[in-house]
């Protein structure tokens, strides 16, 4: 029995697939560092991120495997569900081992959970793309909390890069508590020893945060959301099947009327 632990990091995750192969021991299990906890039984092998080994193992997968099936790969990488990580190496030793692409072979059980958590973590990447939204703070930062089911962070960047260029942003997980921060340049990850941002802005903006005007807007739009919404057509089962009760915390048209008192 095998027990490889890891630093949680991508890169660290395809260092474990090389140090296996090298050593021709497979895991039985892979845990990360932080909360690995000693094996009784068979050996614990600690892997240090090699980003030579990892981009060697990387560069190998994509010989194998086209764009669609590497995204997948990472996206369950970023699935974070127990047993992620098994399933990734044992999805990149069944590509690496087989002579033929093995895209199609849903026979392989490990094949079949990717492509479905493909599914699972692309919805939730379109849904945080769709239901994001920002509140503007004193000092001119759009900023807007989120606590995804699955680590999509990284994934929605470039969405809102585009979509808001000219403009301070910053996002931030509440769950996994790191967060993204653009500068009008690019974009970096931030964490809360992070000074970029104000550490008093990792939760929800206090009344004393908000810009001026934060609150006219938030109304403006709830009263915009009400006189378009048509009370004969409403269907409750439609609506919540295109925004599900978990993402109401984040439209303002959702949430009580609890601005009107900042101005």
């Amino acid at each position: 029995m095998h027990l490889y632990t890891y630093d949680g990091s991508f890169e660290g995750l395809l260092t474990v697939v090389f140090e296996a192969f090298e050593r021709k021991a497979w895991p039985t299990a892979i845990e990360q560092e932080q909360v690995a906890q000693p094996s009784m039984f068979g050996d614990t092998i600690r892997v240090v991120t090699d980003e030579q080994k990892s981009g060697r193992v990387w560069q190998g997968l994509q010989r194998r495997l086209s764009k669609g099936a590497l995204e997948a790969l990472y996206y369950t990488y970023l699935w974070e569900q127990s047993g992620f990580e098994q399933l990734v190496f044992d999805y990149a030793r069944l590509a690496f081992e087989s002579e033929e692409s093995i895209e199609g072979n849903y026979t392989a059980t490990c094949v079949l959970q990717v492509q479905q958590i493909h599914k699972q973590v692309h919805r939730e990447k379109h849904r945080m793309e769709a239901f994001v939204r920002f509140q503007k703070s004193a000092d001119g930062l759009f900023y807007a909390t989120i606590t995804p089911d699955f680590n999509v962070l990284p994934l929605i960047i470039r969405h809102f890069e585009r979509r808001y260029a000219d403009q301070r942003w910053a996002i931030y997980d509440t769950r996994r508590r790191y967060g993204a921060y653009y500068n009008l340049v690019s974009t970096a990850f931030i964490n809360l020893e992070t000074q970029a941002v104000s550490p008093k802005r990792y939760g929800v903006l206090t009344a004393d945060q908000y810009d001026a005007e934060e609150a006219k807007y938030q109304q403006l739009w709830q009263v915009y959301f009400d006189h378009v919404n048509i009370p004969e057509r409403k269907n409750p089962k439609l609506h919540l099947r295109h925004i599900p009760r978990r993402y109401w915390k984040y439209l303002s048209e959702k949430q009580p009327r609890q601005l009107k008192n900042l101005s």
